[in-house]
């Protein structure tokens, strides 16, 4: 199989990686010519993986780290090599995922925003009476574990992993972000009025988290709406976890000074 099949069946399939190709190749290295030539490509997967050659090993330890940031930042961009070489970093990345810990009434509200919006949702919860596929139709998965079970079954946590902790269950919940606060995940946001968070932060130092870690909370969870129904409290938690993967505070477009504003295509 080409690298370029190998590619799109990556990308048909909902896997994570990149196709690193050499567009031009321009200039000198300070010994001799860049070994390459337009066409040339790499391509690398999630797990590191590695097939093909630029034919230079610069070019491919340079394609290896530009691929590296560009899969999970999850776009494709045109970029600098070595000796001026010209590299296209073609990105593909499943849907992203949301994982949410306590199988509580708006969670449902939650699941569904995030399947309408192109999210895959997750619920967890050891409480096998409400952690069931009758409650959460629109999950990708129900998982009846404690979180450190939850997580083995769900594969582990990565850097496009979002983590919505909502059961108000001190147990739950600790459980739940200490491994979540030890993780790479990309967000992690828990449910709390400012006194719980501040019992939470408590218990958090005690288990042996470190206070750095604490910041990483993103609590109270979602955006200021005012809302006050369990579709509206869902739309806010939504509406957070967009803004941090698309690396924007969440406030109102006519204030907004910069970025791209309802870029969506045909």
């Amino acid at each position: 199989m080409s690298l370029q099949s190998a590619f799109t069946e990556l990308a048909r399939s909902g896997g994570r990686g990149a196709l690193v190709t050499v567009v031009a190749v321009e200039g000198q290295r300070g010994d001799g010519a860049v070994r390459s030539r337009p066409g040339a490509k790499l391509l690398v997967r999630a797990d590191s993986d590695v097939a093909g050659t630029l034919g230079d090993r610069e070019l491919d330890a340079a394609a290896l780290a530009h691929a590296e940031e560009l899969m999970w930042a999850e776009r494709s961009e045109l970029r600098e090599g070595p000796g001026g070489a010209r590299l296209f970093v073609d990105a593909v990345a499943p849907p992203p995922r949301l994982v949410i810990f306590g199988a509580v009434d708006f969670a449902r509200d939650l699941c569904g925003l995030a399947r309408t919006t192109g999210w895959r949702p997750y619920v967890v919860d050891p409480r096998t009476r409400f952690a069931t596929r009758e409650r959460f139709p629109e999950a990708e998965e129900v998982v009846a574990a404690w979180p450190e079970e939850a997580f083995a079954r769900l594969g582990g946590i990565d850097r496009a992993t979002f983590i919505a902790v909502l059961t108000h269950d001190p147990k739950l919940d600790d459980a739940a972000l200490v491994i979540a606060l030890a993780s790479e995940a990309a967000y992690v946001g828990a449910m709390g009025s400012r006194r719980a968070q501040e019992a939470r932060r408590e218990r958090l130092l005690e288990a042996g988290v470190p206070a750095e870690q604490l910041g990483r909370i993103a609590a109270p969870i979602g955006l200021d709406l005012g809302g006050i129904t369990g579709e509206e409290t869902a739309l806010s938690i939504m509406a957070e976890v967009v803004a941090v993967r698309n690396g924007h505070e969440g406030g109102r477009l006519s204030h907004a000074t910069r970025g791209r504003i309802h870029e969506v295509g045909a």
